[in-house]
Order: structure tokens, then C-alpha cells, then sequence
């Protein structure tokens, strides 16, 4: 079997962090020049398949890794991507974004406009069951903009806690709870605005019911919308395989943008005694997870692997084309 690196070298792009302990964040990945990469994804899945091990040691040190280059067009030929890791697929049930789905298990990502910038966030952080690994693949490059920025969540930790230690602390001990207000259908207006029934992948609210309390989330029915409480739920995790804390929540993106005609921001998340959250320390993390944040442009035939538990992601505004493809993996 021939090494991972004559197939795989890890390249340099400007945006990337690089850190004093030598640490690049992200690795970025593209074939070796000659190596066997016909115009089609089916070398590409079976080096994946022959170097699995390999890439995700590297997805460990790094906590993301960016594949450029190769010669991946279309969504099945991600999907073929996808399935080569053999991880298993997470349902999409109880985000907040409207998604479609496009072939197997690839979903389009956030579908709100987009004027709209997404805030940083991990992957589900608000119900009990989220993805450990989450794909994203650029289909379509935007006219400009358009990023998906990520950052490193244990850093984030840390700098809150420098500065804001009260604060971290009583995250620590208390979580936070989510509300949010859903009505029938879709709402592609909002980045928000998945509706109840494509949020538990059921029209019957008693199937709703029985799915929203296996991750965490009551339902209170209203007159033409629902009510959606979830937590209380932690908002500091430890990550086990790295021994470290991390910033896991969606505390930011709740407080800041959980705005359209049914929901308001302020009151979308809490500490998980029921106490509202300073808006000034809130703020005060969204600076830092922009401070601290890589933002690569770009490139159609882009696959972003993200490991959810080191790294929050967000979305900048962007011109359209933009056609960004997602896979979530427990």
C-alpha cells in the first residue's frame, strides 16, 4: 500500500492559523501532483478508504480539515465521499435551519437568505443528540462572500473564562435552555424557520412529541405554531478524546439572530435556572469567536470535514451563486 503522504500534501492557503505549538488550523489537503486521480470520485474514495486512519489522526490534531482539489463535482460524487468514511448518518431532527434534501444522505445547508450572516455555532448544540462529524462541499463557489468560518472551540473556552470567569462558571453548573417558536411549515425567510413538521420528519404531533423528548425538547402546542423548549442542556462540554473543555452551545447564535416574525432574540436562550444572560458578555464572546476565527474562501469542488466537538462554524453574508452541501455523521 502506498504512504498517505504520495497521495496527500498538506498545503499552505493565507487565511489558516498557525499557532505556537506549530498547530495549523485547518489542515488543508490536495492530491499529490501525479498521483491517480481520474476525473471522476471513485480514486478519491478509495484512498479515503485506504487512509482513513491517517486523515482522521489529522482531523484529531487539527479539528478540521479542508480538501482541495480533487476532482469532486457534483453531489453524488460527495455523497460517494460521505460514505467512504463509513461513519454513521445523523438525522436532522431537531435543528433549526430549513434544509433539503438533495441525494442520499447530502442535505442543501442553511437556505436563508443571503443578506443574512449565520452566527458561530456547534452543529445541534441545543438537543441531546448532535453530530460528530459534519461535511460541508462547495457545489457552486459564491459570486463573493459567503464563508463558512470556523473557529476552535477549546480556545474559545479559554478566553471566555479569562475574562469572563463568574460568567463560564455558572454556564458550568447551570447549562443553558433554548426556546423557540415553530410553525407548520418551512419558513426560508428565516434562518430559522424549519417548521415543526420537517424538524421531527413527521406530520402527527404525537410522533413529534415522542421525538422532541428523545433529544431533550418538550412541546407546548399553540393555537397555529409550537412552542419548543429545550434544556436545560450543557453549555461547557468536556472533550473526552482530547481532554479538554470546550465552548460547546449555541449561546451567540441564539441570543443574536433567533429573530423573525415568531421569535425574539433576547428571550430565545437563558441560563438553565431560568435567569436571562448579560447581553454585554454575550457580545463580548461573539467578538472573540470573530478574533479567533479562519474564514477560507470558497472553491467549487471544496469538502470542509469539521470534527463538531472542537470547532463552532458560521456563515457569512454573501453574493449569490452560492450552493453549499451538508452531511451530518454521529
Amino acid at each position: 500500500m502506498v504512504a498517505p503522504t504520495e497521495v496527500f500534501i498538506e498545503v499552505q492557503v493565507p487565511q489558516q492559523r498557525r499557532y505556537d505549538s506549530g498547530d495549523v488550523f485547518p489542515v488543508v489537503l490536495s492530491p499529490v501532483i501525479g498521483a491517480a486521480f481520474p476525473s471522476n470520485s471513485f480514486s478519491v474514495t478509495e484512498a479515503i478508504k485506504a487512509h482513513k486512519p491517517w486523515i482522521l489522526s489529522r482531523l484529531h490534531e487539527a479539528g478540521a480539515i479542508l480538501f482541495r482539489g480533487f476532482p469532486i463535482e457534483s453531489a453524488s460524487d460527495f455523497n460517494d465521499v460521505v460514505e467512504a468514511f463509513g461513519f454513521e448518518e445523523l438525522p436532522y431532527v431537531g435543528g433549526a435551519a430549513p434544509r433539503n434534501k438533495v441525494v442520499g444522505r447530502v442535505f442543501t445547508s442553511n437556505e436563508s437568505p443571503p443578506d443574512q450572516k449565520i452566527p458561530f455555532h456547534h452543529e445541534m448544540a441545543q438537543v441531546l443528540e448532535f453530530p460528530s462529524k459534519l461535511f460541508f462541499f462547495c457545489e457552486i463557489e459564491p459570486g463573493s462572500g459567503g464563508e463558512t468560518a470556523i473557529v476552535l472551540s477549546h480556545i474559545v473556552y479559554e478566553r471566555m473564562k479569562q475574562m469572563h470567569p463568574g460568567f463560564v462558571q455558572q454556564l458550568e453548573e447551570h447549562g443553558l435552555i433554548y426556546t423557540r417558536i415553530l410553525s407548520e411549515d418551512d419558513d426560508n425567510s428565516s434562518p430559522i424557520g424549519r417548521g415543526w413538521k420537517s424538524t421531527f420528519l413527521t406530520d402527527d404531533k404525537s410522533i413529534a412529541e415522542e421525538r422532541a423528548a428523545k433529544i431533550g425538547t418538550r412541546l407546548e402546542w399553540l393555537e397555529d405554531v409550537v412552542k419548543t423548549v429545550m434544556g436545560p442542556i450543557p453549555a461547557i462540554r468536556i472533550d473526552k478524546s482530547r481532554q479538554r473543555k470546550v465552548w460547546f452551545n449555541s449561546m451567540v447564535i441564539a441570543y443574536t439572530s433567533y429573530d423573525d416574525a415568531r421569535n425574539e432574540p433576547t428571550k430565545a436562550v437563558k441560563f438553565g435556572d431560568g435567569r436571562p444572560l448579560l447581553s454585554h458578555i454575550v457580545y463580548d464572546c461573539e467578538k472573540i469567536l470573530e478574533e479567533e476565527c479562519v474564514a477560507i474562501p470558497w472553491q467549487k469542488g471544496d469538502i470542509l470535514l469539521l470534527d463538531n466537538w472542537a470547532v463552532l462554524h458560521s456563515r457569512r453574508s454573501f453574493d449569490p451563486p452560492r450552493r453549499i452541501l451538508a452531511s451530518l455523521c454521529k
